[in-house]
């Protein structure tokens, strides 16, 4: 019994930083349609900004949290505005094609940058440290990482459907001629979208630099888990984000427990097996 509450435990605090990861690709999804395939990517080069302002700069960790946020906030308005408007249609080819090519760049930059060798962030013990409750012993940082993703997952939806920037998600989500007949501009509530699926971005480049190395070729690996995460739980859907990434956080730990080899395997097994069953995900559409 103790052996199977661990594992669920520790599939949970798994699942909460893949529901993170994909919380901004759901964002984007849900208001854009749009697939970005250099999600992950944008991630790793968030670590390294990160990692920049700390080790090189000399920043302190706590004002370069802050100075993080903030310039993945400005990173994707730009991105969307400058780059991603351009291809924006109802046809997602171009969109993927843009965000492929730029998912190459970034790799190939980091690279060149920093090399290939895997940074992480230093945060002194606090990512060792830990706590048994019941037997069952849970670190300090997945704990913090699921209270972020239950935070962000409440915030997003409160301003998807409480807040006049929410409507004007929604709204043009639904038909983005209407919305501009309104005098509401499309391209700059895309932007607005990107600006905040980034800052999600930021928290996620922060928890998990601090819980493990990245290298900057790390981008197409997170892509997966993000975008397995948002096709389980339902495109466009926060609450459905987080089931998707705690089911397959769960379907890892699972695995891991059988043979340490298996746990990535059964998280692919278990994002098939949703495509065939129910392909809308389990919580489609954010209301």
């Amino acid at each position: 019994m103790n052996t199977l509450a661990n594992i669920v435990v520790q599939g949970v605090l798994l699942g909460a930083l893949y529901g993170l990861f994909a919380m901004g690709q759901s964002l984007v999804f849900g208001v854009m349609r749009l697939t970005n395939t250099a999600h992950g990517d944008f991630i790793v080069m968030l670590v390294f900004v990160l990692f920049a302002l700390t080790s090189l700069l000399h920043v302190p960790l706590a004002v370069s949290l802050v100075l993080l946020l903030v310039i993945a906030f400005g990173a994707g308005y730009a991105v969307q505005y400058t780059i991603l408007n351009r291809v924006s249609s109802r046809d997602p080819l171009p969109s993927l094609i843009v965000t492929f090519g730029l998912s190459i760049v970034i790799q190939n930059v980091l690279q060149q940058l920093f090399s290939a060798d895997p940074r992480s962030i230093g945060t002194g013990s606090f990512e060792a440290q830990s706590v048994t409750l019941g037997g069952i012993t849970v670190g300090y940082l997945p704990l913090v990482t699921l209270a972020a993703t239950v935070a962000l997952a409440f915030a997003m939806q409160w301003i998807f459907t409480r807040t006049p920037l929410g409507r004007a998600f929604r709204a043009t989500s639904d038909d983005r001629e209407i919305v501009q007949l309104m005098g509401v501009s499309y391209r700059r509530t895309y932007a607005l979208a990107m600006g905040i699926a980034f800052a999600l971005i930021g928290v996620a480049a922060v928890l998990y630099s601090m819980r493990t190395a990245v290298s900057p070729t790390d981008g197409p690996a997170l892509l997966l888990f993000a975008f397995e995460a948002v096709i389980i739980g339902g495109m466009g859907s926060f609450w459905g984000t987080f089931a998707g990434g705690m089911a397959l956080g769960l379907a890892q730990q699972i695995g891991f427990y059988f043979d340490p080899g298996w746990g990535i395997w059964l998280g692919h097994i278990v994002f098939l097996c949703v495509l065939v069953v129910r392909p809308q995900g389990l919580l489609p559409k954010t209301a």
